[in-house]
């Protein structure tokens, strides 16, 4: 999991498989488990979860245009566009020490999101 870049480092994906957030055929595995091409892992990640199938072996880290070769990602679409739109949302931030928006302030931010958080 860690040579393809799933975790950042080898410690996490040890602790991630120890503490059963990494699973073959719904399974808990071992760090030490033996990858076969072919397998299927379900990997979660806070609050993202992922399904890979392993189709290439990489023996030492390799840079992430490679690392995505040696893994197909079989996340149904509706869990991915789920995550990505709960948390790409777009974000408006004020400067610390300015204080409260002014009714203009309020105004152009408004308009700038397009009435997302008006009430009906």
């Amino acid at each position: 999991m860690w040579a393809i870049r799933l975790f950042k480092t080898r410690s996490l994906a040890t602790d991630a498989c120890k503490a059963g957030r990494v699973k073959l055929n719904g399974q808990n595995i071992k760090a030490s488990a033996i990858v076969k091409i072919g397998d299927i892992y379900q990997v979660s990640k806070g609050i993202e979860k992922k399904v890979i199938e392993v189709v290439e072996f990489s023996y030492n880290r390799t840079d992430s245009p490679t690392a995505l070769t040696k893994y197909k990602d079989l996340t149904p679409v509706e869990e991915t566009h789920a995550f990505k739109s709960a948390f790409h949302a777009p974000t408006l931030k004020r400067d610390r020490g300015t204080g409260r928006p002014t009714k203009k302030d309020r105004r152009e931010t408004d308009d700038l999101l397009g009435g997302i958080f008006e009430e009906e």
